[in-house]
């Protein structure tokens, strides 16, 4: 445990420019309107609201009486731990920097290093070997997605009386409508299903003729908002109408995924403006999505006092993995980028602001870990964690609130049994613990310990930005000797893993392979599934959603049934043949 306690470029660029304009003019419009970010559409919408609210005698500017918080989630996409003004970044983010401020900033903060990974993590509270999603991010045309067995965090919210909404990126698979996020426990949900998108038109090319459209509304693609509306903006309004829309009085989930600032790099012009100095064009273009995003939360900032939530609200801010540096995002000085196991992939910018808080402006050094956030909140909610949910996560809000010691002492960052094997990985260059071909990492109180190949290791300092590049003549390298495949750092002394301990401390490597194996024991299998031609949008109407039909199986199951009972009826040439044969029935039948 670390000491010390709570102390985007496409060919709809012409037309992209333009909506930057429009939309420029309408944000200065809707400011001088309303204080908030607000469209002439949407705000009429608030203000018959706000006013049949009046109407029935309800003072929405007043603080909601139940006991249980409003709970606002917020998972930025892909930001840096760089990109945020109190971390150093040459990008202005005052919003960020004002709610850190006064709340409390999560300085040992991690997260997994790709998107569906840190998402199923803060929905289930379970690592990723605990629900078979250890490897990469579940694709589009894949039939996958979260397992339906495990319990959501929306899910138990609504067990206590909570409304439950999303509004973002999703993630999480959608093969088939139970796995879409109305039947994973939020009562409604406005945004996209995959990865990522265009920022404008939500279109998603997964490959050449694999093309689709990606905007919902609950389980129904809403084409009815497909208006040209920038998605950060797009979202920012829907929060507001839902904040709008629901009565303070009863508790609310909020869960808002901002797609932003993953890729493609797309921004309103006016976000630009004070950018231009920066030569790097995805750079550029990087910090206009961001300042944007930035805005966003302030506009939902003010809703939430606007709408009488604010004084008994929680509001919790994650990035979900660590930047892309090739795409504009900075981790310096932390070493690595996303999709690696190094600190720049998994240590997060996270922060909690509430009026709740009893330590407001604080900096929290204490080991916190996105699963954390699962059982942390269901308590706070006044809700029951079943005993039979294994969680890995801890209830961790008196580290937070109070200054108090962290209850977590280990993170297993993951266990990748089908990632890409190192080469001269072995048994026996884990001790005969572990193979250590395998890619893995463990954080155990001071220690972190990583195997396999654990992803691209250079560190990029801001000077990388400064060309066209960015340049990897300015980053930083580490030739490792032949063979290596076990790192060990002590992060507390060295969070910029610059010295590898292993050679020094075998005790320590051994001791954390051990736990390595420990956890491995416990995993379940990999759920990895081949492409489904099925999943083609051009079978489903042009847009990206469900396509795995249950009378598909069924029918295939009673064709298996029809099968078996004719070759009941056949003479059997042996007991062994014939039990080969309904085996491969069996699993015809799926």
């Amino acid at each position: 445990m670390a000491p010390g306690g709570c102390a985007t470029h496409h060919w709809l660029c012409q037309g992209t420019m333009l909506a930057g304009g429009v939309l420029v003019g309408f944000s200065v419009l809707s400011l001088l309107s309303y204080g908030y970010l607000s469209w002439d559409a949407l705000g009429s919408s608030l203000a018959e609201i706000q006013t049949a609210r009046a109407e029935l005698g309800e003072v929405p500017e007043a603080s909601a009486p139940t006991s249980q918080p409003h709970i606002i989630f917020i998972l930025a996409d892909d930001q840096g731990f760089r990109d945020v003004g109190y971390h150093g970044s040459e990008i202005r983010t005052p919003t960020l920097d004002k709610l850190a401020a006064e709340g409390v900033k999560l300085e040992n903060y991690y997260v997994q290093p790709m998107c569906t990974p840190s998402r199923s993590q803060f929905i289930t509270g379970k690592y990723q070997i605990h629900t078979g999603l250890q490897h990469s991010v579940i694709r589009p045309t894949q039939p996958n997605c979260l397992p339906l067995d495990n319990v959501t965090l929306p899910q138990k919210l609504k067990e206590v009386g909570y409304s439950t909404h999303m509004v973002g990126k999703w993630h999480l698979g959608f093969y088939r409508k139970e796995c879409m996020p109305t039947q994973r426990g939020f009562d409604t949900f406005f945004g996209s299903l995959l990865g990522s998108g265009d920022y404008y038109t939500h279109y998603k090319c997964d490959s050449p003729g694999m093309c689709g459209y990606d905007l919902y509304e609950n389980d129904s693609a809403a084409w009815n908002h497909d208006s040209g509306l920038y998605s950060t903006q797009m979202y920012t309004q829907k929060v507001q109408h839902i904040l709008a829309s629901h009565n303070p009085r009863t508790p609310i989930f909020l869960y808002i995924a901002y797609q932003a600032v993953h890729s493609p790099l797309q921004a309103p012009g006016k976000y630009f403006e004070h950018y231009r100095s920066i030569n790097n064009i995805n750079r550029r273009r990087y910090a206009a999505m961001l300042a944007c995003l930035d805005e966003a939360i302030n506009n939902v900032t003010l809703a939430l006092k606007r709408y009488g939530y604010y004084e008994n609200s929680i509001i919790i801010y994650s990035s979900d993995n660590g930047g892309q540096p090739m795409a504009g995002g900075s981790n310096w000085p932390l070493r690595g980028s996303k999709g690696t196991y190094w600190e720049g992939g998994i240590r997060a910018v996270g922060f909690v602001h509430s009026p709740l808080l009893k330590n407001k402006g604080s900096v929290c050094k204490e080991l916190v870990h996105i699963t954390d956030w699962f059982p942390t909140l269901i308590t706070l909610a006044e809700g029951q964690i079943d005993e039979d949910i294994q969680l890995d996560g801890y209830d961790i809000w008196e580290t937070i609130s109070e200054g108090r010691r962290s209850p977590r002492v280990d993170i297993l960052h993951n266990i990748d049994p089908i990632y890409t094997k190192a080469k001269n990985g072995s048994w026996a260059a884990g001790f005969g613990i572990w193979n250590t071909a395998i890619q893995s990492a463990i954080r155990v109180n001071h220690w972190k310990l990583l195997t396999g190949n654990p992803g691209y290791s250079d560190w990029v300092p801001p000077q990388s930005f400064s060309n066209i590049g960015p340049n990897r003549w300015h980053n930083e390298r580490v030739s490792w000797s032949t063979g290596k495949t076990v790192w060990l750092f002590n992060i507390t002394a060295d969070p910029y893993e610059r010295v590898d301990l292993s050679g020094k401390y075998p005790a320590i490597v051994k001791q954390l392979l051990q736990r390595l194996s420990q956890f491995n024991k416990t995993a379940v299998p990999v759920r990895y599934p081949a492409k489904d031609p099925r999943s083609n949008p051009k079978l489903n109407g042009g847009v990206w959603g469900p396509w795995f039909k249950e009378d598909e199986k069924k029918k295939k199951s009673g064709k298996s049934k029809g099968e078996n009972k004719q070759k009941k009826n056949k003479k059997k040439n042996s007991q062994k043949k014939g039990h080969s044969l309904n085996c491969r029935l069996h699993l015809a039948g799926g």
